[in-house]
């Protein structure tokens, strides 16, 4: 029982993670047709910049109780780098999907070059922040309560962009785009405003997950590599451009990691792909996607 309760919570505070990040993947091509294989450099981005805020933090002496928060809008501020990258990729939005490809994954290397030389080839950690919120019993068993936060943050995040889409006037102009650009921009909508302001908080959404995300972990130069990976994965299994799928998928992809993990680890990513690959055979279009005539 112990053991199942274990591969739930792991599982859960992975998918919470990944899920930020597919959700801003999702979030840009449903609107933009964007396929942004730069995703995991603004993860990365995150993380370093997080670790960063909270040596900042840490040096104007406030409490190891505010480090949460401080990730938080470390995440939120580092995410606006995504308004002048918009500006670039706004001259490849009608262009064949190669050049998406081509230079979103430019931007990738481009941002690995950049925390080279900003912060280094060696790994970061931040092992104060996780220690210090102590930990908590869930069933019992004796869980970080660093990751009951962050599987919280992630919730309220979903049920926020949720609501902001489905209930607000601008989600309502971002659907409407989504659904039909020249339609919307006849009717007066400025489709390029709306762009950058999905692809910042597309952007926002993947610095975020990486600036909680580093506590438990290490900032490294192959976590964007690793994440973009991970982040197609769930984009495959739950569909692309659904928000459903997201958090679908990010939660078989990090349940089968947990179990895998315990089971057999040497089958950690290969459990993954396999289950990509049943979803692609039968239900090519993902979970939750819609076929395109």
């Amino acid at each position: 029982m112990t053991e199942l309760v274990d591969v739930i919570l792991g599982g859960t505070f992975h998918a919470a993670v990944l899920f930020l990040v597919a959700a801003g993947l999702q979030l840009v091509f449903g609107v933009q047709k964007l396929v942004n294989l730069a995703c995991g450099s603004f993860y990365a981005l995150g993380a370093y910049f997080g670790i960063t805020a909270v040596g900042l933090a840490i040096k104007l002496g406030m409490p190891p109780l505010l480090f949460f928060p401080v990730l938080v809008l470390a995440g939120l501020a580092i995410g606006l780098v995504g308004l002048p990258i918009e500006r670039v990729l706004r001259t490849i939005y009608r262009r064949d999907e190669s050049y998406q490809l081509l230079i979103t994954f430019g931007f990738l290397l481009m941002f690995q070059d950049a925390f080279r030389y900003l912060w280094g080839a060696t790994p970061r950690t931040m092992d104060n922040v996780y220690l210090v919120y102590g930990t908590a019993d869930v069933l019992g068993v004796r869980v970080p309560t660093y990751n009951l936060l962050v599987i919280a943050a992630s919730v309220a995040i979903a049920a926020g962009l949720g609501y902001f889409l489905e209930r607000t006037r601008t989600g309502r102009i971002v659907r409407a785009t989504a659904e039909n650009r020249d339609m919307a921009e006849g009717l007066g909508v400025n489709a390029s405003k709306i762009f950058a302001l999905v692809f910042t908080v597309g952007c926002m959404l993947g610095t975020v997950g990486g600036a909680l995300v580093v506590p438990s972990g290490a900032a490294s130069l192959d976590m964007a590599v690793e994440l973009v990976v991970e982040s197609f994965a769930v984009v495959v299994i739950g569909g692309l451009g659904s928000m459903r799928g997201a958090i679908v998928g990010a939660l078989i992809v990090g349940l089968m990691r947990a179990a895998s993990i315990l089971l057999m680890p040497e089958l950690e990513m290969l459990s993954v792909y396999l289950v990509v690959v049943i979803v692609l055979i039968v239900r090519p279009v993902g979970l939750f996607g819609k076929a395109t005539a």
